[in-house]
């Protein structure tokens, strides 16, 4: 019990090391990405940290296992150079009570992930949908940075407003600018209209339900780039119709439904999702009865020695578990065979390295010396 609380702790600190910072690496480039967003108008910036909250499990779900299978190697590795295993195996602790040892330990983690694909992730993903989803009945004044020049409609409009304030009749633009192109004219250049304003809010009209922008103390300027020609008016109150928001999708995703849906179907889609979730759970003892023998290092040569082939491997593991599910998806491969059989043949490789004597360089006889 001794040896086995110290194999999974030395396995379990590396574990959350690797995963720390490969977590700290996938939230930043998709918190970019996000916020790429944000600055282009497309999303509010208030959803942005509940959106990587509600992402964080579906992050977890593809680093974990890599991270188990690294810690493994890493650990053990370091046992080997450091001879520590060479002290195990003299006190009669062989390679398959290690690796029955790892694979308990790992089982602790199995259960963790079973409720993270099965429940936790799939709910994260549907309140990432309807957030995104959200946003698409949001207008052009809820989206504006203040500060920043945004543009709209297909490029065809740029607004910047310099404050924004909030009061009961919604936000309310300060020093405002936009600036918007109509397509066509001499040499692709058509009318430009600027307007310069003192401030903008929304109002909605009650007759038509249509949605405006009310811009009120401004000058507007109208005319085609190149040209001397520009007519500049005054007014107290202008108003620019908005777009209409898009319509929400009524297709969901099968990464987001919940895992008692996909049981009840017999959609090739979901019978791959399904798979995909389960998948994930056997991950965990398949790849530790493969990193086990793998992490077995000469001393002369490094606990990293073994590091690059075994990360291909892994790579190699998930990218065939992607492909087969594409194939399922497609009814290329039959649900009944589906993504099984990938995980029987890394399954059949891992036991091959852990049981096959022959993979392992037999002891050296010793020298006879030969008497005169």
């Amino acid at each position: 019990m001794i040896i086995f609380r110290y194999l999974s702790r030395q396995i379990f600190q590396v574990m959350t090391a690797v995963t720390l910072i490969l977590l700290v690496v996938v939230m930043i480039s998709r918190f970019l990405g996000y916020l790429g967003q944000a600055v282009a108008g497309e999303i509010s910036s208030d959803i942005l940290l509940r959106l990587m909250l509600f992402r964080l499990p579906e992050f977890l779900l593809v680093i974990i296992p890599f991270a188990l299978f690294l810690g493994i190697l890493l650990a053990f590795g370091r046992m080997y150079s450091e001879n520590e295993m060479t002290v195990l195996s003299a006190c009669g602790y062989s390679q398959k009570r290690l690796a029955t040892a790892t694979v308990l330990a790992a089982s602790l983690l199995s259960v963790f992930m079973g409720v993270l694909s099965l429940q936790v992730a799939p709910l994260g993903l549907q309140n990432t949908e309807q957030l995104l989803e959200s946003q698409d009945e949001l207008t052009e004044l809820d989206l504006i940075v203040a500060g920043q020049f945004q543009r709209f409609a297909e490029g065809l409009r740029t607004t910047y407003a310099e404050s924004i304030s909030t009061t009961p009749a919604g936000r309310l633009l300060n020093n405002t600018f936009v600036a918007w192109r109509q397509p066509g004219g001499v040499e692709g250049q058509g009318e430009l209209r600027i307007i310069l304003a003192d401030s903008a809010r929304p109002v909605i009209d009650e007759t038509t339900g249509r949605r405006f922008m009310l811009l009120e103390n401004g000058v507007l300027y109208e005319g085609v780039p190149g040209e001397a020609a520009y007519l500049v008016t005054q007014f107290d109150e202008q108003g620019l119709l908005m777009p209409e928001p898009k319509r929400i999708s009524e297709m969901v995703r099968e990464k987001s439904l919940p895992t008692s849906t996909l049981l009840a179907s017999s959609s090739p889609a979901y019978r791959a999702e399904l798979q995909w979730r389960l998948s994930v759970i056997l991950l965990i003892p398949i790849l530790t009865l493969i990193a086990v023998p793998l992490s077995k290092v000469d001393p002369r040569k490094g606990r990293f020695s073994k590091l690059l082939p075994a990360t291909l491997l892994y790579a190699l593991y998930y990218v065939t578990l992607q492909l087969a599910m594409t194939l399922v998806e497609n009814e290329t491969l039959p649900a009944a065979i589906g993504l099984w059989w990938v995980h029987g043949l890394f399954l059949a490789l891992g036991l091959y390295l852990l049981l096959v004597p022959g993979l392992r360089r037999p002891p050296r006889k010793p020298r006879e010396v030969s008497q005169a």
